[in-house]
């Protein structure tokens, strides 16, 4: 018997989300599982430091707050829910949400997944969780679930698990794996699969005041449609589904403690207005090796803003460091920016100033608080004409590091605990393949010579960018063949780094994407120790993308 389409929409991509996303999604349509989403590397440290002044918590408490008037909604449409909201403390989170349910006289059944926390191997970190599959979900719904808490799992672990359990797929069925896999990484980042943070968006800006959020009709054979409830604002297109695949992704493998997922199999169409069909996708053995991200205090930073107006702004900028330069001299990180945002002959004084940004961090926080702030407060009457500053520097604040370390699959004792406090151990994955990048694909023929123009690459190009501890990805793609022509033998890794000169010194690697007309470049090392940190003044690279379609390049002129 064929099983029916199992639909399963998101209403989270990260904690501080849309508060109302979760009543809209089950309000809005036609649903059998909602997801939620709530874990980053930053929301890790957050709750860790959390947990430091309550051992109660360590989860998204946004989550409960939600549940508070969508849990008996939930219920009345026989929807579940699955979610990571657990972060450190899953179980507290289940308990948290079985007594919401007493309270709301609801028969409600919460289980959780648990086994992700290592923090007791590495105790010098604040939190240190594997990433772990989805087969722990699946065991909690075949277990009767209605809610089910996890920690630290993929983000493609929230479809992944519901899908497997409905299927009732087995470890080894890889392509149908990955195909959910890929329908998950689309979803978990919300309403970026509708048209939020979109390349093109001025195409379709009157949909983008409020995007719904995305929903995945997910098949027996891994295949799928992502689309969003009908009547919310938004819109899916292949562009906007193509970009989501980019996301924080690198080569063509992409992995996962399930599945290897070969984004190079992927197929996109058109399947009718805000339907995209997603299909071909190919499913590998997953790494021999689970991921683990462990968070820790790095020390402390602080930061002031030197407003630079008028004439002379490099003489100023120099004048200030140099009278902060004995101040400065014993802390352990200096940084110096200046910004040119001021313009010659300005009519506003905001637009005739620049900004001069000066980072600190140290692991003493008496170097980077009382130091800093009294050596810039005294200049305020013995520097650079016209001195003053954004807002005067603080005490201080601490700042977090991430590191991603790697361990077995059967160094982690992957549990899902059920309503009834049954614990069903999750066996580690069987089959292993080491994961090694992929041969780079034939290039397509290259367009025929002609005039060109000199203009924005973002003219003709999608990009969208993002982290992955400290290296980000651009993944750039084209609309058409010709402009994938064009792309694919213009852009290449030394053309990337004349276009951006701050990774001119970093490793970037290229990966070719044919099907999805997309590149994806990888540059490590460009956010530090990661976005807690606060390497760079875009500490995520969410922006890096669009600093790169800002450049001009010739571009052929029958493509524009």
């Amino acid at each position: 018997m064929t099983l029916r389409t199992l639909r399963i929409g998101n209403a989270s991509g990260f904690y501080g989300d849309r508060f109302d996303a979760m009543r809209e999604m089950l309000t809005g349509g036609e649903l059998d599982v909602l997801t939620g989403d709530y874990l980053a590397e930053l929301t890790m440290l957050i709750l860790g430091r959390d947990r430091l002044k309550d051992p109660g918590a360590g989860y998204a408490r946004t989550f409960l707050r939600q549940l508070e008037e969508c849990l008996g909604l939930a219920h009345e449409r026989s929807v579940k829910i699955v979610t990571n909201a657990g972060g450190l403390n899953p179980a507290g989170l289940a308990d948290a949400v079985r007594q919401l349910a007493d309270r709301l006289g609801l028969p409600v059944r919460v289980a959780h997944v648990e086994g992700d926390d290592l923090k007791d191997r590495h105790p010098d970190s604040l939190a240190a969780h594997a990433y772990l599959g989805g087969f722990g979900i699946a065991e909690c719904l075949k277990g009767g679930a209605d809610v089910v808490v996890t920690g630290r799992v993929t983000d493609a672990a929230l479809v992944t698990g519901p899908a497997a359990a409905h299927f009732g797929w087995k470890p080894t069925e890889y392509d149908r794996l990955a195909g959910a896999v890929v329908a998950g990484h689309v979803l978990e980042c919300g309403t970026q699969a509708t048209g939020g943070n979109y390349a093109f968006f001025d195409e379709r800006a009157g949909d983008l005041l409020r995007p719904g959020f995305p929903l995945a009709e997910l098949h027996e054979d891994g295949s799928c449609v992502i689309t969003k409830h009908p009547g919310s604002g938004g819109f899916v297109d292949v562009g906007t589904v193509t970009a989501q695949l980019l996301y924080e992704t690198g080569g063509a493998r992409y992995a996962g403690p399930d599945v290897t997922a070969r984004l190079d199999t992927v197929r996109l169409t058109q399947d009718g207005p805000d339907r995209v069909r997603i299909d071909g996708v190919r499913g590998e053995a997953p790494p021999p090796t689970l991921k683990v991200g462990l968070n820790r205090l790095g020390g402390f930073r602080n930061e002031v803003v030197f407003v630079l107006t008028g004439l002379d702004i490099e003489a100023k900028a120099e004048l200030v460091k140099g009278q902060l330069a004995e101040a400065l001299g014993k802390v352990a990180d200096t940084r110096w920016e200046l910004v040119r945002t001021d313009r010659p002959d300005a009519d506003t004084e905001e637009t005739a100033s620049a900004l001069l940004r000066l980072v600190v961090r140290d692991p003493r926080q008496e170097a980077v608080g009382r130091v800093l702030s009294g050596a810039a407060v005294e200049l305020a009457l013995a520097s650079y004409p016209g001195f003053h500053v954004l807002a005067p520097p603080g005490k201080g604040s601490p700042y977090g590091v991430f590191e991603d370390v790697y361990v077995p699959h059967g160094a982690v004792d992957h549990v899902a605990v059920l309503h009834d406090g049954h614990r069903i151990p999750v066996a580690p994955a069987q089959d292993t393949l080491v994961l090694e990048d992929l041969t780079e694909p034939p290039a397509p023929a290259p367009l025929s010579e002609g005039p060109v123009r000199r203009a924005p690459l973002g003219l003709l190009i999608g990009a969208r960018s993002g982290d992955k501890g400290g290296n980000a990805n651009v993944g750039v793609w084209a609309r058409t063949d010709g402009a994938w022509s064009w792309l694919a033998h213009t852009l290449t890794v030394d053309r990337f780094r004349e276009l951006l000169p701050e990774t001119r010194d970093l490793k970037v690697t290229r990966h070719v994407l044919p099907n999805l007309r997309a590149l994806n470049f990888v540059v490590e090392g460009i956010l530090g120790e990661g976005v807690a940190a606060q390497h760079r003044f875009d500490p995520q690279a969410k922006a890096l993308g669009e600093w790169l379609r800002s450049r001009h390049l010739d571009i052929p002129e029958v493509l524009l």
